[in-house]
């Protein structure tokens, strides 16, 4: 897969915009001025690695290309990250679903890949600094009818379970209750929910639109759905860790903030998104 390409359009429509992290913001669930007083960055600085669970399905934050190697925006910005605290990157593939069961039970340290910050998620994980905007968008056949949210009255609708494609739909009281429950398509990745729509047996699908475009393209697909203009709210995606972990989040906080400083994530945005992206 040509890991660097990616139309003038994608970038103009997405309007993915990469958030100055500051020291003293935090995300997540507790307030950033608590006193750091836990052992986490101690314990991996002491293991020499933390590790990363993802999706491997999500281009292009983290995925496998054709030589099935796990590749990706994410993998590279953590790669970098990782660098900076002087630490290595361990990368594992995990079901998203029970994403926070592997976080918790400690077989992963973050979950990394176009992780959206939401309110529910705060509860149950500690995030960084939001560092990529994007949505969630409709996406239907090229021949489909649809044009609208209220045109997804009584129709199938895929999308991936455990995602904010979900939470961002449900949000959205008025839409889903036109939609209703049992017409709820689930699926564990990304690219099966568009095989869905694609075969005739969704008539739509919510899902992020950084993948969405991206996957497109790279498959030559892009004639052959189209995305709604109506779509969801903008939401930010975050590094997920642990509840108290506070120590290593501060320390990945830092090392994003240095990463921008120094250009590095200006780097990483202009090879998978074809141009400079950040703000």
């Amino acid at each position: 897969m040509n890991k660097k390409i990616l139309s003038i359009g994608l970038a103009a429509v997405l309007s993915v915009s990469l958030l100055a992290g500051c020291g003293n913001q935090n995300t997540g669930s507790d307030n950033a001025d608590t006193a750091v007083t836990d052992d986490s960055l101690q314990k991996i600085q002491e293991q020499g690695y933390f590790t990363l669970g993802l999706d491997a399905d999500f281009a292009p934050m983290g995925f496998r290309d054709d030589n099935n190697e796990i590749v990706g925006f994410d993998i590279d910005l953590a790669n970098a990250v990782a660098e900076k605290m002087g630490v290595e990157l361990k990368v594992q593939p995990i079901n998203w679903d029970s994403k926070n069961l592997e976080l918790s039970s400690g077989s992963i340290d973050v979950i990394w890949n176009g992780f959206s910050i939401s309110d529910e998620r705060r509860t149950e994980v500690l995030f960084s600094n939001p560092y990529l905007s994007t949505k969630q968008s409709i996406i239907v056949r090229a021949d489909s009818d649809i044009a609208t949210k209220a045109d997804l009255a009584g129709k199938k609708v895929a999308l991936q379970g455990g995602s904010t494609s979900e939470e961002a739909l449900k949000k959205d009281e008025a839409t889903f209750a036109t939609i209703g429950e049992d017409n709820l398509v689930r699926f564990d990745e990304n690219s099966l929910v568009l095989m869905e729509v694609q075969a005739g047996r969704a008539d739509a699908a919510v899902i992020d639109e950084v993948f969405v475009r991206y996957y497109l393209e790279q498959h030559g697909m892009s004639d052959q759905f189209k995305v709604l203009d109506e779509g969801f709210d903008e939401e930010d995606y975050g590094v997920g860790g642990r509840l108290g972990d506070y120590s290593f989040m501060e320390a990945i906080n830092k090392a994003l903030d240095e990463c921008k400083a120094e250009g590095i994530t200006s780097e990483i945005s202009k090879k998978w998104f074809g141009e400079d992206l950040i703000k």
